[in-house]
């Protein structure tokens, strides 16, 4: 079962979601409804390919406190319900620390794609949840080297860390097609050198040997 609250969720978990349909894996998918707007949810819902949500909880926005314990009822509510053999949670947001507790306490394993990802920054919601989530999952799905040693650092079991790679990357490469750069420069008045010279380095456009 996958657990999807927010615009990062929906970007990492589309190529995720593919690769276990082609592999036969029965899925489901909770949408949170931690964002709701059709700009930040539905539109990737039908660019990305992403299935329909089996159900949208609609948890919408609030505080903290109020909108994570909203999350918890409604997602102890679907675990119970539908018994998934395994949580994955996307990213760091409330979303995301919700359905790890939840399972975590319903004894269901958890898999955190883009695990030990650190801002060392505890100001930071994002980094609270990171951080937690990390601790309660059974799978740690890393997207970077140095995300491995952050979590050995944080006492999490070596066993639980594998090195997959960036979905973020695998949802760019796979919608490369639909960029069109010419769309893009005629709306915001730009010359053809600018913005291939910006796509691929911060590099000043005047500098010599800039495409």
């Amino acid at each position: 079962m996958h657990v999807l609250g927010a615009r990062p969720n929906f970007v990492k978990a589309a190529p995720v979601i593919a690769a276990l349909r082609a592999a036969g894996a029965e899925q489901a998918v909770v949408h949170t409804g931690q964002h709701y707007d059709e700009r930040m949810s539905e539109i990737f819902f039908v660019e990305l390919g992403l299935p329909e949500p089996d159900v949208n909880l609609g948890v919408g926005s609030g505080g903290h406190a109020e909108q994570t314990a909203a999350l918890m009822i409604g997602l102890e509510r679907e675990f119970t319900s539908r018994s998934p053999a395994l949580v994955i949670v996307y990213g760091d947001v409330n979303s995301t620390i919700a359905a790890a507790l939840v399972a975590a306490k319903l004894h269901i394993p958890v898999a955190h794609v883009e695990a030990g990802l650190r801002s060392f920054d505890m100001t930071m919601p994002e980094e609270v949840n990171r951080r937690l989530t990390d601790q309660l999952s059974d799978l740690c799905l890393v997207t970077s080297p140095e995300a491995i040693g952050h979590l050995a650092n944080e006492g999490v079991p070596v066993g639980r860390a594998h090195l997959v790679g960036n979905p973020m990357i695998d949802t760019l490469l796979a919608n490369l097609d639909s960029f069109d750069t010419a769309k893009v420069r005629a709306a915001h008045d730009l010359p053809e050198r600018y913005v291939l010279a910006t796509m691929h380095r911060p590099a000043n456009v005047d500098a010599p040997g800039t495409a």
